[in-house]
């Protein structure tokens, strides 16, 4: 009589041990956009853009709005953008390489995690190789065709192959993705996944996809706020290569055609962001998943009389960053100011791990569960040596040493940055100068508040000089170069 007692007692024990097993680490998969202005999404306020799947990732999630990368050491913002996020360093602590350093793929692999890697690597190619256990579709630089991007394999030896080009940009990393999901279903999963994604979209050339071209009716398109003609003043190279995408003055119908590409790029993407959701929810991935999505940098495209990022501007340093998945309040708008680098330890600390040492990268989670509403009171960016920057709260200090020019701005009422306050605010200049040479001092950067040899601010447009780089396709060429349409 009593072996069905002891049988009953012992389901019962085993019952309850099964349901106190803790759950497993969740996965992880980085959707890394390549120059997406933080504003270029519908849920940004953009009522043109068209971003469903994006969209609806910040509705189940938090979205950061004062997301920003620090800066760049050169005009290929993106590199050093790069090493940053994935180093969690700040700029002055890693510049743009990557050697020597754990990057976040390593920092999961070592626990436990599975890696993937996918997309653009703008950083050394053996890093890639280190970071990665699996690697389909690997593009080493910083741009290419999209119709024509020369990819790469990451082979049994864990040596990346010969470069072979293949299809379109957006589409071939998307779907190596979606095969690494599948066969990850069919898996033990015994241990969980962290996927980099990184797409060479938006960046130029700016040659949608067939399909994706003219969905956006340039009629429509309003030109940005603060579009200008020409950049008031010289302060850098104002010929560097993005800047070259178009001639100077700046004008509308141009700047209106290079929207309707951007955008359409941007629409591509979002399509395929939504495969990969689609991808994750069909094999029961969902629901265990933290997905983050983000881009490397912003983009000017006429704001300011430039098309590029090699500025300190908010369209150009403020990036989207949305984050969702298990534990993740949804609806949530945080207005704290955040770094790309942070995703590093916040990720670390929502998988459960410990926080790596020697990063400069702060943990959002305390944001994320509403015990902090702030990481830092004030964030500073600098480009090269002849721009840096300041914000706290609402204000904000942009600095020239080379042109001893200073621009200051009161994002709450001028967010489009045209109105200049510097010589009617002195005591807020000296403020933020105070905090802006603090930080610089944090940071290891040594550049001067003023530079020794001052450079005139004036400059003769008609002297400036662009031609296109070798990647631009047939389509770009045409619309952005023909010497029979007008600049």
């Amino acid at each position: 009589m009593k072996q069905p007692f002891l049988l009953i007692y012992l389901i019962a024990l085993f019952s309850v041990s099964c349901a106190e097993k803790p759950k497993s680490k969740p996965n992880i998969l980085f959707l890394f956009a390549d120059d997406q202005r933080a504003d270029a999404l519908g849920i940004a306020g953009n009522n043109i853009l068209k971003t469903p799947n994006i969209d609806q990732l910040a509705i189940a999630g938090t979205r950061f709005s004062n997301a920003y990368v620090m800066g760049g050491n050169h005009g290929a913002i993106c590199a050093a953008s790069r090493a940053m996020m994935l180093s969690g360093k700040s700029l002055f602590h890693v510049l743009d390489k990557l050697e020597g350093e754990e990057t976040m793929p390593m920092y999961f692999a070592k626990q436990g995690y599975e890696t993937f890697g996918t997309g653009k690597w703008h950083n050394e190619k053996e890093v890639f190789e280190a970071s990665f256990q699996k690697g389909e579709n690997v593009f080493l630089g910083g741009m290419a065709d999209h119709f024509s991007i020369a990819v790469r394999d990451l082979q049994v030896d864990g040596k990346l192959s010969e470069a072979t080009k293949k299809g379109y940009s957006t589409d071939l990393f998307t779907n190596v993705t979606k095969d690494f999901l599948n066969d990850y279903a069919k898996s033990d999963q015994q241990n969980p996944f962290f996927a980099y994604v990184s797409f060479t979209v938006p960046h130029d050339p700016y040659s949608p996809k067939f399909g994706y071209i003219n969905r956006y009716d340039t009629a429509k398109i309003p030109l940005p706020e603060n579009f200008l003609g020409l950049h008031p003043f010289e302060f850098d190279q104002l010929n560097v290569r993005d800047e070259n995408l178009t001639g100077w003055p700046r004008q509308p119908e141009i700047v209106k055609e290079i929207l309707s590409d951007y955008y359409s790029l941007i629409t591509h993407l979002d399509d395929q962001v939504g495969e990969l959701i689609a991808t994750l929810k069909d094999n029961g991935l969902y629901d265990n998943t933290i997905i983050v999505y983000a881009a490397d940098n912003g983009l000017a495209i006429g704001s300011h009389g430039l098309l590029g990022k090699q500025n300190l501007y908010e369209h150009s340093t403020k990036v989207p960053i949305i984050i969702t998945g298990p534990g993740i309040p949804k609806d949530q708008l945080s207005d704290a100011l955040v770094y790309l680098y942070d995703l590093y330890p916040t990720l670390v600390n929502l998988a459960g791990l410990t926080a790596p040492e020697g990063i400069d990268g702060k943990d959002l989670v305390p944001i994320l569960r509403s015990r902090e509403k702030e990481v830092r009171p004030t964030l500073f960016t600098a480009y090269r040596h002849t721009v840096r920057a300041i914000r706290k709260g609402n204000w904000k200090l942009i600095r020239y040493p080379e042109r001893d020019f200073t621009q200051l701005f009161n994002l709450k009422v001028d967010p489009f940055e045209l109105n200049n306050l510097a010589e009617l605010e002195p005591d807020k200049v000296d403020e933020l100068q105070r905090l802006l040479e603090s930080a610089q001092k944090s940071a290891g950067d040594t550049v001067a508040w003023t530079a020794k040899v001052i450079l005139p601010m004036e400059y003769d447009h008609t002297k400036i000089e662009r031609k296109p780089d070798q990647w631009q396709p047939e389509y770009t060429l045409k619309k952005y170069f023909d010497s029979s349409k007008k600049d």
